[in-house]
């Protein structure tokens, strides 16, 4: 199986510009006049060049996209070897930094939000990463 991760983006090109700039991916190739994908990372990033209000479900279906500031249950987190220079990088490329960088016990992670309203966060992992804070799998 594969993982594809879409982002939608109110303008293809600052999209790529942002996510080259910010977090180092590469423009891999253009899959048509607003779809860009973007590589670098485990799984390939698909920028979506898609209207502000713009129906994403079908013109019936009431929600609209909105590419200020939103909250979703679902972001992508970027594991990175030095975070404070890739958050000084993501907010010169245009991200907010919306929580300074927090101590956890697995590593360091900073909470931000890219140029179209989508939360991202940093992640610089110490020690054994998220193993230090794992549970034993129940036996069987």
């Amino acid at each position: 199986m594969e993982v594809r991760i879409c982002i939608d983006v109110d303008d293809l090109e600052r999209g790529i510009a942002f996510y080259t700039q910010a977090l180092g991916l590469k423009l891999g190739r253009r899959l048509g006049k607003g779809w860009a994908e973007m590589l670098g990372a485990p799984s390939p990033i698909d920028l979506l060049a898609e209207e502000p209000g713009s129906a994403p479900l079908g013109p019936d279906h009431p929600q609209r996209r909105d590419f200020s500031r939103h909250w979703t249950p679902v972001h992508v987190d970027f594991a990175v070897h030095d975070i404070e220079e890739a958050v000084r990088r993501a907010v010169a490329a245009g991200a907010t930094l919306e929580r300074p960088i927090l101590q956890r016990r697995w590593g360091r992670m900073a909470n931000l939000a890219d140029p179209f309203g989508h939360g991202l966060d940093l992640l610089e992992f110490q020690g054994r990463g998220y193993d230090e804070i794992a549970e034993p799998a129940p036996p069987g």
